[in-house]
């Protein structure tokens, strides 16, 4: 930042300074989780697939469109990801309708249930020991901060 500073002493380099932290905050996430995903025997799609069930209905059931919309996937993207997990018998699938093969419910199995319980309640370990160095008034005020920014930039995305 300082080398661009003396290149155009004009510019406003404050928002490439908060993007550029927000990107390093990011890749120190990713290595942790993708640490804590393993641990579990999962990548962070499956996880994502076996967090979506398990925040379902009571059945922790959901129809494979459900899922891939919410994860803003493709549907082919998420049959491997289904297909995975299934394998590993860590969901299931089952007809609603006999014969019609778009009528399909994914749901946990037990092992599934299992995973993602542990996982999750991992997940929020590893998220919080990231966080370790700051009091809990700088969370707050750096979460409130954040969700700020988020809804603003939502609301002016025009690609949805």
């Amino acid at each position: 930042m300082a080398a661009w500073r003396t290149v155009n002493p004009e510019l406003d380099l404050m928002p490439v300074g908060i993007f550029a932290r927000i990107t390093r905050i990011e890749r120190y996430k990713t290595r942790a989780l993708r640490d804590m995903y393993r641990r579990h025997g999962l990548d962070a799609g499956e996880y994502d697939v076996l967090a979506a069930l398990r925040r379902a209905n009571p059945d922790h059931q959901l129809t494979p469109t459900a899922l891939y919309r919410s994860m803003l996937v493709t549907s082919a993207t998420m049959t491997e990801r289904l297909d995975r997990l299934e394998r590993r018998q860590l969901i299931r699938r089952h007809r609603l309708a006999a014969g019609d093969r778009r009528s399909v419910q994914v749901g946990l199995t037990t092992a599934g249930l299992h995973i993602i319980d542990q996982a999750y309640t991992d997940l929020v370990a590893t998220e919080a020991a990231l966080l370790d160095d700051l009091p809990e008034p700088d969370r707050e005020t750096l979460a409130t901060l954040l969700a700020r920014l988020s809804t603003n930039l939502e609301r002016r995305d025009t690609s949805h």
